[in-house]
This record gives structure tokens, sequence and C-alpha cells, in this order.
């Protein structure tokens, strides 16, 4: 998919709904206000410059000659410098992440279009607008990051954080549909899988992807998706989303 399209889209949506907002509190974000949540995406964008730049992380985060630049003012050069930087380097070219399976471009080009998605539904929640609906193609690929990169990958590699959280699903697993696409998600004893296709689960979330990919990231309750079967794996599924994701 295009990731540079989406990205520029929500972006451009993100800006809209901040301006005239920023001293409004986020509700996704607790704590936080929209110039507060503008920031941390100017930091995350100029994050991601260095890690492609340098070809590793950068230690000491963020700057503090940042805090002296007007929240929406940071965004902007923060998000040009990003896309010029996306712009001149190729999928494979390697780049510095935590995600020791794909340290690429293109591991970055595919978060930052996810992860501006996420902020700009924050944003839309703080200015008390109606949310746009995020595009099939992009919800569904979120969802499928979602689940493989930060829920699976995530247990798996910090498990000291997971490790009573799995031991209580019980090896119990949960599915989750849109689209035609099913997931299943195998919670413990000792591990987490995620597969996709077919197979038995004590219960099921379902919903359109843009409705799935909101309740992963907890953007939006229980009432917005379907769910049926055991409960209690739903929830222990929740539990474990909010670690992977904070």
């Amino acid at each position: 998919m295009d990731f540079h399209a989406a990205l520029d889209s929500d972006f451009a949506r993100l800006v809209e709904v901040s301006t005239g907002s920023l001293d409004r509190p986020v509700p996704t974000c607790p704590g936080w206000t929209v110039a507060d949540l503008d920031r941390h995406v100017a930091e995350v964008y100029l994050h991601k410059i260095a890690c492609m730049r340098d070809g590793a992380e950068p230690k000491d985060w963020p700057p503090p000659q940042l805090a002296t630049e007007e929240p929406q003012a940071l965004l902007r050069r923060a998000y040009r410098e990003l896309t010029e930087e996306l712009a001149a380097r190729a999928d494979d070219e390697p780049a510095g992440n935590w995600y020791e399976p794909d340290p690429t471009v293109g591991f970055w080009r595919r978060r930052m279009a996810q992860e501006t998605v996420i902020h700009r539904i924050d944003a839309e929640l703080a200015a008390g607008t109606p949310s746009v609906d995020v595009p099939e193609d992009l919800a569904l690929d979120g969802i499928d990051e979602v689940l493989r990169i930060f829920l699976e990958y995530c247990a798996a590699t910090w498990r000291d954080d997971f490790v009573d959280d799995l031991a209580a699903g019980g090896g119990r697993s949960v599915a989750l549909a849109a689209a035609g696409r099913r997931w299943l998600v195998a919670i413990g004893p000792d591990t987490l899988t995620v597969t996709e296709g077919d197979g038995p689960a004590a219960a099921e979330v379902a919903g359109t992807p843009d409705a799935l990919l909101r309740w992963l990231w907890r953007r939006a309750g229980d009432e917005t998706v379907t769910v049926t079967g055991d409960p209690a794996p739903v929830a222990q599924l929740r539990v474990l989303l909010r670690t992977a994701t904070q």
C-alpha cells in the first residue's frame, strides 16, 4: 500500500484538528493536552530521522532544545524533514530500531503511517470533531502490525513485562475478524502466538477494519465491535494490549 499517501493525509488532518485546540485535554492520552500530543508526534518523527541517518536509535532523546519550539511549528518542521528523509531512502536500507527482524527504512515508513493515524484520532477526540474513518487497507495493515509486532514480538522479547498476564490467559485463544481476515491470538500460559486463518477460539472480536484497529489501540470500547464467546480471554487480551502499546 501507499504509506506515504496515508501519512500525508493523516498528518494534514492532525494539523487541521489540532489548530485552535492546543490547550484541550486528550481523553485517550491521560495527562496530555493537544500541544503535548503534537510535540510527541514531532519528537517521534525526528527520532526516526536519527534512526535512519545514524543506523541506530539515539541514546538520549529528546534533545532538550526541542522544548523551546512551539508545538505546531515543531510538528510541521519534523514532518517536512521526515518526509524528505523517507523520500531519499529505499525500503531495504538499514535503519536502527527496536524490532530486530526488520531493521530497515521500510519498517519506519510503515510505522510512521500507523503512528500518525492513531494520533490524528487522538486529536479528533480531543477537538470533539467527527473522526474520519481509517481506510480499509491501512486499517487491516495496522491490525496486523499491532498483533504481530507490538503484541507477539514484544511479549516474546520483553517477557518479564507480560509473564503474569500470559499465565492468566490459560492458553485460551481470541479470534479477531474484519473484512474477511481472521487473526487468532493464543494467550499463554507461557507464550503468546498470532496466526492468521481458521481455528478454534474461546471468543471472537469482530468489526469493521476501522473499528477493530481503534479497539486494539484502546481508542474505542467494546460497544464499537461485536464480542462473542467467553469474555474473560477478551479482557485478558486487552490487558496485554495495554502493556504492549503503552
